[in-house]
């Protein structure tokens, strides 16, 4: 039997929190995946499920912004779940061009099998860690996102913004 690595990331005084905030998410992310594909369920579409529990019937555009991705990836996303049978997609209230996005039965009941996975990484990457230990990591953690919602609307206000991802914007 394998042995369990106790940690191979170095954690030095003078680590930079960027960093290692990165990699712990790097590690929620994989993890999460891979419970996820054992359900056929791609990371992204587990994003967007999530905020479908939450709200159910959203235009792609309120997706998208819920999600912090780009409309284009949404869509991709979005026409993938339809064709898998998670959701449907249908004009409301008389717009023919903005589609809203719902739950379908399949899609509904996945939140019973796949929000278990979820906890069960919560419960992996905290491990080791006091409840006290816990309440002060989210409240940290909390505080920090707070921050640089701060930050980046403060560089907003100068006229500065965030570069996209991808492809070019300018002409």
């Amino acid at each position: 039997m394998k042995e369990k690595q106790t940690s191979h990331v170095p954690v030095r005084p003078d680590e930079r929190l960027a960093r290692l905030v990165r990699l712990a998410a790097r590690g929620f992310n994989r993890a999460l995946q891979l419970r996820l594909q054992t359900e056929n369920v791609t990371f992204g579409q587990w994003i967007f499920l999530r905020i479908l529990w939450q709200e159910d019937g959203l235009s792609q555009r309120e997706l998208s912004d819920r999600a912090h991705l780009t409309e284009p990836t949404a869509h991709t996303a979005l026409i993938k779940m339809e064709e898998l049978g998670f959701i449907e997609r249908r004009n409301v209230e008389g717009n023919k061009r903005r589609q809203h996005a719902f739950l379908t039965r399949k899609g509904l009941e996945l939140r019973d099998v796949l929000e278990p996975l979820a906890l069960e990484v919560n419960d992996a990457a905290m491990a080791g860690l006091s409840k006290k230990a816990q309440e002060d990591l989210r409240h940290a953690l909390a505080v920090m996102i707070r921050n640089l919602e701060n930050d980046e609307q403060d560089a907003a206000a100068r006229g500065v913004r965030v570069p996209p991802t991808k492809g070019n914007t300018e002409n």
